[in-house]
C-alpha cells in the first residue's frame, strides 16, 4: 500500500502523540481507538484498511496512538484527563476547531468526559461497542467482574505475543489463519503483556456515569448485540442516561468493529453525521488471482464414502491454508474442494500454487491451479470483476497437476527464475478474446 497516510509527532505536556490524517471530506472526525493501538501496522490489515479509507471518503480522519500504546511514547498509562488533553493537542496540530469523536471501546469514556467537558470542540459522539463504567457494581450488574477479569489478565500474561483471546475480541475469524498472524504481530507492537495488563486494569477503574446527563452534543451509540467482551446491556444504560442519544443494535458477535459485518456499521455512522448513507463502493485493487480445485473429485468421493471424503478435504483445507499464509495469501472463499484466494505479489502467488501441488499429493490427489493478475472490484472480503472470472477460467484449463498462468502473469515475474512451457493462445469462455496460457516449469 503506497498511499499510506505519514506518521507525524506533537508534543502533549512532555510526552511525544503519534498521529495520522486521511481523507478531505466536510467534517472532522477523531478515532478514539480502544484497548491498544498501532498507527502503521493497521493499514496491514485490509479489512482495517478498508474501513479506515471508508471513514476518510465522507471526513477528514485524524487517528492517534494514545500515549503508552503503539507509536506513542510509552509511558504510564494516561488518566481520562491526560488522554483528553492528548486528543484537544492532536485537534490544534492539524487546525481542527470541532471534530465529531468516534469512541471504541474504552475510547467511549474519554470521549463522552471530552464532550461533556469541551461541547464547542465536539461536533458529535459516536460510540461502539462501549461503556461508562467498565467494572460490575451493585447498581450496575451488567459490568464485568473481578474474577473474568482476573481471567482475562491471566490469559494475556501467558499467551500474549500470540493472537491472544480472539475468542473475545473477533470470534468470527477464528478460522482465518492470515489475520491470526497479523493480530499476533499487531498486538506486539502495539504494546507490551504489561502495558496491556495494565490498560485493562485502569479501565476497571473507569466510571463516568455521573457525566451522562450532561451530554449535549448529538450522540450514536452503536452495539452488536453478541459482543462478548462488552455486553450490550452497557450501550443501552448510555442511551437511556443521555439526552436525545440514539442507539442502534446490530447483529454479531465481533467487539473489533471492522470485524464481522463492518458496512452496516459504517453505514450507520456515514448516515448519522453527514445524513446521508451511500452504502459500500466497491474498491478497485491490482492482485493476483489463485484458484484451484481437486482433480476427479467426484470420483473421489464416491471411492471414499462420504466420511472418508470428508477427511480427505478437512486434510486438503489445512495444507491449502497453510501455504497461503506462508506465501502471504488471502483465502477469499472456498467451495466444495476450490479454493479462491488473492495475492499482492504475483511471484509469491505462483510459488505458493506449487507448493499445494506438491503437497497434496501425499494426500493421493492432485490438483489444477490457475492465476491470473488484475484490477479487481473489493466489496468486504469478497473479490469481483473481469480478473476473477479469467483466473477460474485459466484454472478449468490446468492439467492434473499443473499451474497454469495468463500471459500477463508471465510478464509481471520476468526475473524471478520462475521458468514456463508455452500451451499457446486459448479462447476462455465467456471472455473475449483470445489468451496466450503459460504452464510453470
Amino acid at each position: 500500500m503506497t498511499d499510506l497516510p505519514k506518521t507525524k509527532y506533537i508534543k502533549s505536556s512532555d510526552v511525544h502523540i503519534a498521529y495520522q490524517m486521511l481523507g478531505e471530506g466536510p467534517i472532522d472526525l477523531v478515532w478514539v481507538p480502544g484497548f491498544v493501538s498501532h498507527l502503521e501496522y493497521e493499514w496491514e490489515q485490509p479489512r482495517a484498511a478498508r474501513f479506515f479509507r471508508r471513514l476518510a471518503s465522507f471526513s477528514r480522519l485524524i487517528r492517534f496512538d494514545k500515549r503508552g500504546t503503539g507509536l506513542s511514547d510509552r509511558v504510564a498509562i494516561p488518566t481520562l484527563e491526560q488522554r483528553m488533553d492528548d486528543v484537544r493537542t492532536v485537534m490544534d496540530a492539524v487546525g481542527s476547531e470541532r471534530a465529531a469523536l468516534v469512541g471504541i471501546s474504552e475510547g467511549g469514556p474519554m470521549s463522552l468526559l471530552f464532550g461533556a467537558t469541551h461541547p464547542e470542540r465536539t461536533s458529535a459522539l459516536v460510540l461502539y461497542g462501549s461503556y461508562a463504567r467498565r467494572a460490575w457494581a451493585p447498581d450496575h450488574p451488567f459490568g464485568i467482574t473481578q474474577e473474568r477479569m482476573r481471567g482475562i489478565l491471566e490469559t494475556f500474561e501467558r499467551d500474549w505475543g500470540g493472537p491472544v483471546a480472539m475468542e473475545i475480541w473477533t470470534p468470527s475469524l477464528l478460522g482465518d489463519e492470515a489475520y491470526k498472524q497479523w493480530r499476533a504481530t499487531y498486538l506486539r507492537l502495539a504494546a507490551s503483556p504489561g502495558a496491556a495488563i495494565a490498560v485493562m486494569r485502569m479501565n476497571m477503574e473507569i466510571d463516568v456515569r455521573h457525566v451522562l446527563s450532561a451530554i449535549r452534543v448529538p450522540t450514536l451509540i452503536l452495539h452488536r448485540t453478541g459482543d462478548r467482551l462488552t455486553p450490550v446491556q452497557q450501550s443501552r444504560y448510555m442511551a437511556q442516561c443521555i439526552p436525545g442519544a440514539k442507539l442502534i443494535e446490530l447483529p454479531g458477535v465481533d467487539h473489533t468493529p471492522y470485524a464481522g459485518d463492518a458496512d452496516t456499521l459504517l453505514d450507520e455512522i456515514e448516515e448519522f453525521l453527514t445524513g446521508i448513507r451511500r452504502g459500500p463502493e466497491p474498491d478497485r485493487i491490482l492482485a493476483t488471482v489463485l484458484f484451484t480445485d481437486i482433480v476427479g473429485s467426484t470420483q473421489r468421493a464416491a471411492e471414499l464414502g462420504d466420511r472418508g471424503w470428508r477427511e480427505l478435504l478437512e486434510q486438503h483445507h489445512a495444507i491449502v491454508r497453510r501455504e497461503l499464509v506462508r506465501f502471504r495469501g488471502r483465502e477469499v472463499d472456498t467451495a466444495g474442494d476450490g479454493f479462491l484466494a488473492t495475492f499482492d505479489g504475483p511471484a509469491r502467488a505462483i510459488r505458493c500454487a506449487v507448493s499445494i501441488c506438491r503437497e497434496v499429493r501425499s494426500l493421493g490427489i492432485e490438483i489444477r491451479a490457475g492465476l491470473h493478475s488484475g484490477e479487481c472490484e473489493a466489496v468486504g472480503d469478497k473479490v469481483g470483476g473481469i480478473a476473477v472470472h479469467i483466473g477460474s477460467r485459466v484454472a478449468a484449463m490446468a492439467k492434473p497437476g499443473e499451474v497454469l498462468v495468463s500471459s500477463t502473469v508471465k510478464d509481471l515475474v520476468v526475473g524471478s527464475g520462475i521458468s514456463f512451457d508455452d500451451r499457446g493462445l486459448h479462447t476462455l469462455k465467456g471472455v473475449p478474446g483470445e489468451w496466450h496460457l503459460f504452464a510453470v516449469d
